[in-house]
């Protein structure tokens, strides 16, 4: 009986407010996750790496639920590519917690992300136990899409991706176009390649008054609101976003009393190199003033944007699934989104949303109009959108993933008692 999972996060913590730094929809996988396997009975135990000395080195999120802070390299300044330098204090002080336990203590490893996985394929040898990874974006994909300005994926993630998908007993794809992204790029065996889809909290993104919405953000209630939310770096595109709303007023001048476009989110990645760079944007287009820039915000309040907008705008270059997409439907947003990774599942074409193909702005823009100007196609999308997402709550999610540990499970044992 599966009692106790190792859960790696080693560049981000599940704590971290999603939408700053390398926090994003990982962090809410990760943590979501565990709290169901936790409400299932299953003891989780969340390494991450410490950013802060001030940070106690283990945190006891809710009942069955631990974080540990894992003192790995300097606190502070170090960015997501220095990491792998870091990554063998991390895997010493990730075994020591075992070795301090009884044998045996681990009856999983789920690593998310390739650091993590890195360090799982350690943890897996060492403790004698089946290892499942979780991918989240890869570096192959991630370098066949590049934004502009965006780096190129060092070769050593790439390598030490193809060792995860070597020794892993089990890899979760989020969609069936990554499972077939992992075969074909990564020469994954397929039969140790599941799909599960990752979910949305339907408690907190849920329908609401988008009139309270707005007032509690000071939104005008007549405002057609075009939402980007999430990290500000080149591979989310919140550029497109921009360039798109000034060919919709080119497109329709009528729009430009009601047109409020706004961008949620924090600097990340390649972003953090030019934090002024979006604010310059809309000034040398002339939409400064129906442009608002809103610092990160917590889940709740994310929802209240969600509920506040006309559409949602999602011009990624690459994304493993697109929670945001997801999250913005279950509040009732329709959403414009590019037809990239995880986006077709997440948004059903032409019924919850749009997708577009490429990134050219003048498609968004094209994507966008009927949205923002028709009502009754709004409401239609916005109906079907919450129906849509409903089925992708994280119980599902959990339920599905507890198969995969458990096929995970059988297969290594098996393995085992090949070798014996």
């Amino acid at each position: 009986m599966l009692k106790r999972i190792a859960m790696l996060s080693a560049h981000t913590s599940p704590l971290e407010q999603p939408g700053d730094g390398d926090a994003g929809g990982m962090n809410v996988y990760v943590l979501e996750l565990s709290r169901q396997l936790a409400s299932r009975g299953i003891e989780v135990e969340i390494f991450t790496r410490a950013t802060s000395r001030h940070q106690p080195q283990v945190v006891d999120v809710s009942p069955g639920i631990r974080v540990h802070h894992v003192a790995a390299g300097p606190f502070e300044g170090l960015e997501k590519n220095d990491l792998p330098s870091q990554l063998c204090s991390f895997v010493r002080d990730v075994l020591r917690v075992e070795v301090e336990r009884e044998p045996g203590h681990f009856d999983l490893v789920h690593s998310h992300y390739w650091l993590s996985g890195q360090v799982g394929t350690v943890a897996r040898e060492r403790w004698n136990v089946p290892l499942v990874h979780t991918m989240h974006t890869m570096a192959k994909v991630k370098n066949a899409l590049l934004a502009e300005g965006d780096a190129a994926e060092p070769i050593g993630r790439i390598y030490g991706e193809e060792e995860i998908v070597r020794l892993a007993d089990r890899l979760i794809a989020n969609t069936v176009e990554e499972r077939r992204e992992l075969i074909e790029m990564y020469d994954a065996e397929p039969s140790r390649v599941a799909v599960v889809h990752p979910g949305v909290d339907l408690e907190v993104f849920r329908v609401r008054s988008q009139s309270e919405a707005r007032a509690g953000l000071g939104i005008p209630a007549d405002a057609a609101l075009l939402l980007f939310a999430g990290r500000i770096q080149p591979l989310k595109a919140p550029d497109i976003v921009l360039r798109a709303a000034a060919v919709l007023l080119e497109l329709d001048p009528s729009l430009r009393d009601r047109l409020v476009v706004a961008i949620v989110g924090g600097a990340s990645g390649a972003g953090l190199e030019q934090p002024t760079s979006l604010v310059d944007l809309s000034n040398a287009l002339g939409i400064r003033d129906i442009v608002r820039f809103v610092p990160t915000v917590d889940q709740r309040g994310l929802a209240d944007w969600y509920a506040a907008s006309t559409v949602v705008c999602v011009p990624s270059y690459n994304e493993s699934f697109g929670l945001v997409a997801l999250e913005a439907q279950a509040c009732g947003s329709p959403v414009v989104a590019a037809r990239v990774g995880g986006l077709p599942t997440a948004v059903s074409d032409g019924v919850t949303g749009v997708l577009v193909d490429g990134h050219d702005p003048a498609d968004y823009a094209s994507a966008l109009h009927p949205v923002l100007t028709d009502p009754e196609l709004r409401e239609a999308m916005s109906q079907k959108a919450v129906r849509h997402a409903e089925g992708f709550g994280w119980d599902v999610t959990a339920d599905r993933t507890l198969q995969v540990y458990e096929e995970a499970i059988e297969s290594h044992r098996i393995e085992q008692e090949d070798q014996s």
